[in-house]
């Protein structure tokens, strides 16, 4: 079994979701980035963690990459050509979409308050809105890699949910049909009555 340690409305809801998907039994062990139980696990303070026996991985897509590659699923085969366009769809949104988000957050309530910049703020919805129209020009059906569902559609609607949550523009229309795609599969839902509890 594995232990999924970090807060369900972090970066971990990207792992449990996957986990829900594959049918994996874990068990989630709520912490808050930089508590003591974190940093003994990840210097960095951050989270989330996973915990397979005594494998500790840090980082949401090394983790999300991890688990489906050992079971086989919500991923293409590594060395395939799908991979390789399946980690370049993965890596534009961890580089275009999500570091958007995180900057953000940053200069909102993660930095020291004398080293935030909120006048950044505009400047990275702009280039976020822009960023996810592009996205959604490249989907290539109901998901981002065709009919199958891959780790990226896990990131990218746990970023829409994160962008909602921050004000960031949400009326792109192919994003809003995507998202309801992809939320109304049963283990998200499973996973929202979960951490609902």
């Amino acid at each position: 079994m594995y232990d999924v340690i970090g807060s369900s409305t972090s970066r971990a809801f990207r792992v449990m979701w996957l986990l829900e998907e594959l049918g994996q039994p874990y068990t989630y062990i709520p912490e808050l980035p930089q508590s003591d139980a974190v940093r003994a696990l990840n210097p960095s303070g951050k989270i989330p963690i996973l915990r397979d026996g005594n494998t500790v991985i840090t980082d949401s897509t090394a983790i999300l990459t991890y688990l489906a590659d050992k079971h086989g699923a919500l991923t293409y085969p590594a060395g395939s050509p799908e991979r390789a366009q399946q980690d370049s769809v993965t890596q534009t949104l961890l580089d275009e979409i999500e570091s958007q988000l995180w900057v953000a957050s940053r200069h909102s309530f993660i930095l020291p308050k004398e080293k935030r910049v909120p006048e950044i703020k505009p400047t990275l919805m702009w280039e976020y809105e822009r960023n996810m129209a592009l996205m959604m020009n490249r989907c290539k059906g109901p998901y981002l890699m065709g009919e199958m569902f891959t780790i990226p559609d896990i990131i990218l609607t746990h970023c829409a949910t994160w962008a909602k949550a921050a004000g960031f523009p949400t009326d792109n229309a192919d994003l809003f049909a995507y998202i309801k795609t992809t939320r109304a599969r049963p283990a998200f839902g499973a996973l929202v009555e979960k951490t609902r509890k």
